[in-house]
């Protein structure tokens, strides 16, 4: 269960809300703010997977989503473990774009396997 009155949820929260409000900069403001304050893997968590969706390069945006997933298994307890389908997609997306087909295929299964997200075929653009 995410702790929304955990100070770095809460700024993932309003950029969440700056994003749906068209303010991409105060969102991407906002999540690097979350980023700077986070003190621990739950956190840090938290931050990356925000901080992720705002890079521009597709090895970034792979870097981002690694780093959340990293700090996800760290945390080792129910905190995050709803938010693993969402880091295992975006993990599948980021290598599918960096045209690592085999990578990407393997985190869409992950996902799958969750329960919770549809299966998904990774597909090479080249």
């Amino acid at each position: 269960m995410i702790d929304v009155e955990n100070p770095v949820v809460r700024l993932c929260m309003d950029g969440t809300q700056a994003e749906f409000d068209h303010r991409h900069v105060d969102a991407c403001t906002l999540y690097h703010r979350a980023w700077n304050s986070a003190a621990d893997d739950y956190e840090r968590c938290i931050a990356a997977h925000y901080v992720a969706r705002y890079q521009t390069l597709p090895q970034e945006i792979l870097a981002w989503n690694q780093l959340a997933l990293k700090h996800a298994e760290a945390v080792n307890d129910e905190r995050v473990t709803s938010f693993f389908p969402s880091l295992y997609v975006n993990l599948g997306h980021a290598h599918e774009q960096v045209g690592q087909i085999e990578e990407a295929q393997r985190y869409y299964n992950l996902a799958a396997a969750s329960g919770t997200i549809p299966p998904r075929r990774a597909t090479n653009r080249d």
